[in-house]
């Protein structure tokens, strides 16, 4: 992990701090596993969290599985975080995580393109702190078509 820089999400309820959770800008998985650790002890303020999910695409395995998991229906460019929520005029939220300089491949680019225009809220969210606003955003339904 890179040197970090500590952001503090305070999660709270009646003015009191139920936990504090110490994020760091780290790599993607890291980043990926703080936006799911942030909304486990959120799911009781916006329950539609439980169904959100990440999609294991872009990880490294060997030609037999790779093979195996195309045949499957694994596609490239699909996003990293799906919450299948319908708000604010959309079919749900579609996240994808990215740290540092990354920026989508043309993959990505297309896929994120093509859910666009079939009326999903996609974006990019560059950490976890980025992606807790985005997701917040979009639960209370202030992201709108």
């Amino acid at each position: 992990m890179r040197a970090a820089v500590r952001v503090h999400v305070c999660v709270r309820e009646r003015s009191e701090v139920l936990r504090v959770k110490q994020i760091y800008h780290g790599s993607e998985d890291e980043e990926q596993a703080a936006v799911f650790e942030w909304a486990a002890l959120m799911e009781h303020k916006y329950p539609c969290l439980h169904i959100m999910y990440h999609v294991p695409n872009g990880e490294k395995r060997d030609k037999a599985t790779a093979a195996k998991l195309k045949r499957m229906g694994v596609k490239p460019g699909v996003c990293d975080i799906v919450l299948p929520a319908a708000r604010g005029g959309y079919h749900g939220l579609y996240i994808e995580m990215k740290v540092g300089d990354n920026k989508p491949s043309p993959e990505q680019k297309d896929f994120m393109r093509a859910l666009d225009i079939e009326g999903y809220f996609v974006t990019l969210a560059y950490g976890a702190a980025e992606a807790i606003r985005l997701i917040e955003r979009y639960v209370k339904g202030e992201e709108r078509i």
